[in-house]
């Protein structure tokens, strides 16, 4: 049992000090996590990844924390959907204000840069919500690599499948949200899933 894994299971049995434990172990992994997040966000971005940890982690282990956890890959993972939650947030607050509710379609050319504006990140995370809707675990994968910044064999590893399945439903994953953020919708759906 890792270190992190005995840490989460003493703060689900509710032990006060667990916490503060943690926090040193993760801290510089989920900066990094954070930080190439935000790198792929606009100029002006006014978050940034101290403050994107810190969000996610008091999120995780804070007075309504979520759990339990099965390990440090399962509290990994919920970092990544924290993330994802307060950027989206973020980028719902920036869009009402400047931007009046418009959106705009941004072609998929190279995935990792499809958020680059508030108007983006809404479209990308409604789309990954139909994902998970019909594929749960492809979406696991798409939160894992665009949010967490893991590589395809961590987040395998993560999941708990190989690294081919993973490449194979992150060909699949791309294909899906390319097609989605395109316009293409449930008319258009001639992607066989894996």
């Amino acid at each position: 049992m890792s270190e992190v894994t005995r840490i989460l299971a003493a703060i689900e049995q509710g032990d006060p000090q667990a916490a503060s434990q943690l926090l040193p172990l993760v801290y510089d992994e989920l900066r990094q996590l954070a930080a190439h997040r935000l790198a792929h966000q606009t100029p002006g971005q006014t978050l940034q990844p101290t403050a994107l940890v810190h969000e996610a982690y008091l999120r995780l282990v804070g007075g309504n924390a979520q759990g339990p956890w099965e390990g440090s890959a399962h509290f990994y993972a919920a970092c990544a959907e924290a993330m994802r939650h307060i950027l989206v947030d973020n980028a719902r607050r920036k869009q009402a204000v400047k931007h009046g509710g418009g959106r705009r379609r941004v072609p998929l050319e190279e995935f990792h840069r499809v958020a680059e504006s508030p108007e983006d990140l809404l479209d990308l995370d409604a789309a990954l919500t139909r994902l998970a809707a019909e594929q749960p675990d492809k979406a696991g994968l798409v939160q894992l690599r665009f949010f967490a910044g893991l590589s395809t064999a961590e987040a395998a590893g993560a999941l708990g499948v190989s690294v081919a399945t993973a490449e194979r439903w992150w060909a699949f994953a791309r294909a899906w949200l390319y097609r989605e953020l395109q316009g293409g919708g449930e008319a258009e759906n001639n992607i066989a899933s894996p």
